[in-house]
């Protein structure tokens, strides 16, 4: 991973180019750890993006060709590592952004999946390829792709391992928008811009109330909601933000 931090956006790369990106069991965890310093007194955007022509093409096939390992191993294995980088994109109080750069494949396509916003660009391909090499989906896979696709499309594409453009991502809702490679870096820099200009803190809010009810009742949903709604009414944010409201300004959030 390279890591970068500029005015307040915490800029996250995949470098392993020659190998399109993928992720070896050691680059699963520095990305986890990477996520984790995210900061919303200190930033207001992360931005995942990849080196070279690839997103990222998933998991390291030739480290699994290496691997030797009983099934407890295996399990431990997959939680400290893919189901930590979930874990990590999920709980981030700051809003994620992915630069899909090119081809999103297997983890790669479910790290975009996680994301808050991913713009791709048009001649990105995407394929859940988990079943090309006998598993299923992870990395959150299974849990948020028919929630963002649709059973049926998901099921498809899991089932098969299909590859699909950029544009089919975007008509499915796997990513934001599909833009011409000459205009990512604008529609990324316009979305993190916009964030800049919001609080932070509530944002983290909303995600945690949206992720936690994914799979609750409404009721217990509500409630949820509601215990979090009162951490917002007592912000700073909220109080800047009827400030301005009631003088005719922009709210300026710290």
């Amino acid at each position: 991973m390279h890591v970068e931090e500029d005015d307040g956006v915490l800029q996250i790369t995949f470098d392993r180019p020659d190998a399109m990106n993928a992720f070896s069991t050691a680059a699963a965890i520095e990305f986890a750890e990477a996520v984790s310093t995210a900061d919303p007194d200190d930033h207001h955007a992360v931005v995942l993006t990849g080196e070279g022509e690839a997103f990222s093409a998933g998991g390291d096939i030739e480290s699994m060709a290496e691997r030797e390992e009983g099934p407890q191993e295996a399990y431990e294995r997959v939680c400290e590592t893919f189901g930590r980088v979930v874990e990590e994109l999920l709980e981030c109080p700051v809003p994620v952004v992915a630069r899909v750069n090119g081809d999103a494949v297997g983890a790669g396509l479910a790290i975009t999946a996680l994301s808050d916003f991913a713009y791709a660009v048009e001649d990105a391909t995407f394929s859940c390829a988990f079943v090309r090499v006998g598993l299923i989906p992870d990395t959150g896979g299974t849990f948020l792709l028919p929630k963002l696709v649709g059973l049926r499309t998901a099921k498809r594409l899991a089932f098969t391992g299909e590859f699909f453009s950029a544009a089919e991502a975007a008509e499915y809702g796997l990513i934001t928008e599909a833009v011409a490679e000459d205009e990512l870096d604008q529609r990324v820099d316009e979305t993190v811009r916009t964030l800049e200009r919001r609080p932070t803190e509530t944002i983290g809010l909303m995600k945690r109330a949206i992720h936690e009810n994914l799979g609750r009742h409404w009721s217990e949903a509500l409630d949820y909601e509601s215990l979090l709604q009162v951490q917002a009414y007592s912000s700073d944010a909220h109080e800047e933000g009827v400030n301005a409201f009631l003088e005719g300004r922009e709210p300026k959030f710290d």
